[in-house]
């Protein structure tokens, strides 16, 4: 066999192989799209009836889907900008500073991590029960703030880990303050990491089902209501509102790829 026959075979093998990889991954979000689109009325809303929008119209009548949204967005924005301030200035302070204990508190970090998630749900609301916290917004937030925080200093301390600590000296014996070498030199390295934790912990917070169970009281997140419409088969207004965030996803990455696409030509 001929080497230029067996490089056309091994081509042909790579294209099959990351087809059929792509065909399982995007294929149940396919089903999803599709079935926004389907005309049934009757549950568990599997059998195809036709093509139709009205899913799309009737999703603005549905307010407590709606609802369950905008508390899903709210608590992923505020325990983000939570984590990335805690995450940054602990990740910078562990990298600066020695002190007893920090192997510890290092190994600490991990927990929220791999533990199972029903673990650190059930761990979360018996701590909210004895400080007598009461579940909603605010237990929320801390929580998703909680198990947001290591992936952010996690991020952040990556980026420390080629970060050159002279140039924040030289920084300072040409007359800047500490808040002025942090703001102009420290955090412009940094922000990439930044970055990505803050991006890490917003898709963990919204994508979040079983913390969020424990700890929601009465407010009902997206994740929550899309498992409580499960038991009777989901509704295909719940596909459409699924749909518009891919759409709403795609259209982001598209935006911040092409940015950076312009910014590296």
């Amino acid at each position: 066999m001929s080497r230029r026959i067996k490089s056309s075979i091994k081509k042909i093998a790579g294209i099959v192989f990351c087809t059929l990889v792509y065909i399982f991954l995007f294929l149940p979000i396919s089903v999803i799209v599709a079935n926004s689109f389907n005309a049934t009325t009757s549950k568990p809303y599997l059998t195809w009836k036709g093509f139709t929008f009205d899913w799309y119209v009737k999703l603005f009548d549905n307010s407590s889907l709606l609802a369950s949204f905008g508390a899903t967005i709210a608590i992923a924005v505020i325990s983000t900008l939570l984590a990335t301030a805690i995450g940054t200035i602990a990740a910078v302070g562990m990298y600066k500073y020695k002190f007893r204990g920090k192997s510890v508190i290092d190994g600490l970090l991990y927990i929220p991590v791999v533990i199972p998630e029903i673990v650190l749900g059930i761990s979360l609301l018996t701590l909210f029960s004895n400080t007598h916290i009461p579940r909603g917004m605010i237990s929320l937030v801390l929580a998703h703030t909680t198990f947001s925080t290591p992936y952010v200093i996690f991020n952040v301390r990556a980026r420390l880990s080629g970060y050159d600590g002279s140039i924040e000296e030289a920084s300072m014996d040409l007359g800047a303050n500490r808040l002025t070498t942090f703001k102009n030199i420290t955090l412009p390295v940094l922000a990439p990491g930044i970055g990505a934790g803050a991006l890490l912990a917003f898709t963990l917070s919204i994508d979040d089902v079983i913390v969020s169970y424990f700890t929601n009281g009465q407010v009902k997140t997206f994740p929550l209501k899309v498992m409580e419409s499960i038991k009777s088969g989901v509704a295909p207004d719940v596909n459409a509102l699924s749909t518009l965030i891919l759409v709403g996803t795609i259209v982001l990455v598209i935006l911040t790829q092409s940015n950076l696409f312009k910014k590296n030509k």
